[in-house]
């Protein structure tokens, strides 16, 4: 899996180089559509996908370390920065979450301001806020139906 981008998510490639559909029944396709829906069920706390994320080698890091982020907690840009061993590089942890190919399966909604405050989401702000409550929850976030 190299990239999953909501419609209106921000640093989405153009749809044309996405390339011609793939069959949903493929893999990993398949398997990312099963653990997609079972985490929007509440059935699913984290993702085993084969990844094959292209990025500089700190976004690299910054996305590894975005998986070590527990299940319905958050953590600040500047504690994350401070995990790699950079403290002073809390902005440059924002920008290689803001491009970050897989939301969700590489949890960058998790990481908030050091206030607590929601910053900054390829996804939007609202949509970050509904994945923290979420995951935050004992409920599903919305009916997922079986399709094709």
């Amino acid at each position: 899996l190299t990239g999953l981008y909501m419609t209106d998510q921000r640093h989405r490639p153009p749809q044309e180089s996405f390339g011609p559909p793939a069959d949903p029944a493929e893999p990993p396709f398949a398997a990312t559509i099963a653990q997609l829906r079972a985490y929007f069920r509440g059935e699913l706390t984290t993702f085993e996908l084969p990844l094959a994320l292209r990025g500089t080698p700190f976004q690299r890091r910054v996305w590894a370390a975005l998986c070590t982020i527990p299940y319905g907690e958050t953590v600040s840009y500047g504690h994350l920065a401070a995990l790699l061993g950079v403290p002073s590089a809390a902005r440059a942890v924002g920008l290689a979450n803001g491009r970050n190919p897989v939301g969700i399966v590489v949890p960058c909604h998790r990481v908030v301001g050091a206030d607590g405050s929601l910053t900054g989401y390829g996804g939007g702000l609202d949509r970050k806020r509904q994945l923290l409550a979420f995951e935050r929850s004992d409920e599903a976030l919305f009916p997922v139906e079986e399709c094709g």
